[in-house]
């Protein structure tokens, strides 16, 4: 799979805003949205999940601070967004970039209610194959940017309280081949998730991870794949891989279990993963159709 990000359906009163969420096109927010006032701060959302639950929220009333790299594909979801929101390139390896976005954030609408902190990469390949700099690399992407954006975030969050969901990976409790500093770095973020549960609940302020499936996103697609046989190889990957819904979870489902999670709907619901992968099965090898 190459540089791969891989990103069950939440039940409850929170799916049904969720719900509504999946069958909106574009970042035009709701009438009275249930997120209006809020303010959402995303990272790494120029592609993909981020990118779905920016217009997510946005399409719910909230407004939405989120972050990138790749500025000509942040500029572009900024578009998408329809002045819900603002884009600013950051790197969340780089500490002062982290520190600089979360601020004008809260800067701008003067407040900080909801962190949804999703940047993240991998590698495939065995351990002793590894190289020191693609670990090191893994893990200031993964785990170092999610403390680095919960370190800057908390202490606006600690005003009038928050939510924080990070992403992690199903992939953090059944790993698969070649996938050690993935997994190694999706598993921190739990151990951190779970920490700061404790530390920051008292102050109103609940922390969790969304642990998605394999997503059809830019970063699972090969690069050159003609429409039709990505759609062919999806249609074959998934009764081969995924035991319970038998498909790719779609960017916008992903999004909509993120906007429920962060929802008044699980007030209660801190300290804990909820994994999002469709009934995905046991840590076995991926087993990859042919193209053409």
């Amino acid at each position: 799979m190459g540089k791969t990000v891989t990103r069950r359906a939440v039940l409850g009163g929170g799916a049904a805003g969720a719900a509504a969420v999946l069958a909106a096109p574009t970042a035009s927010a709701a009438p009275g949205g249930r997120l209006e006032g809020k303010v959402v701060l995303i990272t790494g959302a120029t592609s993909g999940i981020g990118r779905a639950a920016a217009l997510a929220f946005a399409a719910q009333g909230a407004r939405v601070g989120f972050c990138g790299r790749r500025a000509e594909l942040g500029r572009e979801v900024e578009r998408e967004l329809r002045g819900r929101g603002f884009y600013v390139q950051a790197d969340v390896r780089e500490p002062a970039q982290v520190e600089s976005f979360v601020d004008a954030v809260a800067r701008r609408w003067g407040r900080l209610d909801i962190a949804f902190n999703n940047a993240g990469i991998t590698i495939a390949k065995p351990v002793h194959e590894i190289s020191i700099d693609e670990w090191e690399n893994v893990q200031r992407t993964n785990a170092r940017g999610v403390f680095l954006a919960m370190k800057y975030e908390i202490p606006h969050l600690l005003e009038r309280g928050g939510v924080i969901i990070c992403t992690a990976s199903s992939q953090a409790g059944h790993t698969r081949p070649g996938h050690a500093a993935y997994t190694a770095s999706k598993r921190a973020i739990q151990g951190i998730a779970n920490a700061a549960a404790l530390d920051y609940g008292a102050n109103g302020i609940r922390v969790l991870t969304i642990d998605p499936g394999t997503t059809d996103t830019a970063f699972v697609r090969r690069p050159g794949i003609p429409d039709d046989q990505w759609a062919q190889f999806k249609r074959a990957w998934g009764p081969l891989n995924v035991h319970g819904l038998p498909r790719m979870a779609e960017p916008s489902e992903i999004a909509a279990a993120v906007l429920a999670l962060a929802s008044p709907d699980f007030s209660y619901l801190t300290g804990t993963s909820v994994v999002v992968d469709g009934g995905l099965g046991t840590g076995r090898p991926m087993t990859m159709p042919q193209l053409g």
